[in-house]
C-alpha cells in the first residue's frame, strides 16, 4: 500500500522486455534508505517487488499483466519514474491510500500554467470513467491527485508547483501515455450495489427510502 506522495525522481538504466514478463533496473538514491531484498517500491504507480539492491539502483521483475495494463510496455532507457517506498504502520497518509495495481492507461493532453498552479487534463478510457468523479482522489504515474473537473473522458486536475516540479508531471510530452489508478472505494460500491451480487442488501431503491438518493 502506498499514498501517492512520491519520494524521488529515478531514472530507467536497465529495461529487458522477453515475450512473458521484463526486467528493469532503476538508479536512485532516497527509496534505497532502509529498503530491502523483497520490499515495494512503487514505480510510476506499479507496485514492484525489489530482487537486487546497489549503491545507487534497485531491480524487479515485471509481471505479463503489468506490462498489460501499464506503461511500461513503452518505457525507455533514460526515462524518468516516480518512485514511492511502501507504507510503514507508522506513516503519515498525505495523499490516499493507492494500492500501486494499474486500472489503465490514459493519455497526457495538455497542461496550463496560471499564476500560482498548474492544470492538467489527461484522457483516459470510456469505460474508467464512472469511477472518477470531481473533487474524489486519483492516482497518475503513481501521483496522488485531486480531480479539479470530470468531462466525458477528459479529467482535469490542479496542480501546485511542488508537485508539478518534483514528479514527472513537469516531463509530460503531449499524448505520452500514463498509469490510471482509480480510487478503489468506488469499485466496491459498484459491487455492493451490483445487481450480480447475490449478497448485496443494498439498491437503488433502499438508497431512496433511506435519504441517499
Amino acid at each position: 500500500m502506498f499514498t501517492g506522495i512520491i519520494e524521488e525522481i529515478g531514472s530507467v538504466v536497465e529495461f529487458i522486455k522477453t515475450a512473458n514478463c521484463a526486467y528493469i533496473k532503476v538508479r536512485c538514491n532516497k527509496v534505497l534508505d532502509g529498503t530491502k531484498i523483497g520490499d515495494s517500491i512503487s514505480v510510476n504507480g506499479c507496485c514492484q517487488t525489489v530482487t537486487e539492491i546497489g549503491e545507487d539502483f534497485f531491480t524487479a521483475d515485471i509481471s505479463a499483466e503489468t506490462l498489460n495494463v501499464s506503461n511500461f510496455s513503452e518505457i525507455k532507457i533514460g526515462a524518468f519514474v516516480n518512485l514511492e517506498r511502501a507504507l510503514t504502520p507508522s506513516s503519515r497518509i498525505g495523499g490516499h491510500l493507492v494500492q500501486g495495481h494499474i486500472d489503465c492507461t490514459g493519455n497526457f493532453v495538455f497542461c496550463e500554467k496560471l499564476s500560482d498552479f498548474y492544470n492538467l487534463t489527461f484522457e483516459i478510457p470510456q469505460e474508467m470513467e464512472k469511477y472518477v468523479v470531481k473533487k474524489g482522489s486519483i492516482c497518475i504515474n503513481g501521483i496522488s491527485l485531486t480531480v479539479a473537473d470530470i468531462r466525458g473522458r477528459l479529467l482535469k486536475v490542479a496542480v501546485i508547483p511542488h508537485t508539478y516540479q518534483n514528479t514527472t508531471l513537469s516531463k509530460l510530452r503531449s499524448n505520452e501515455i500514463v498509469n490510471i489508478e482509480t480510487d478503489i472505494l468506488g469499485r466496491y460500491v459498484e459491487k455492493f450495489l451490483s445487481s450480480d451480487n447475490n449478497n448485496s442488501r443494498l439498491s437503488e431503491e433502499f438508497l431512496k427510502e433511506n435519504g441517499f438518493m
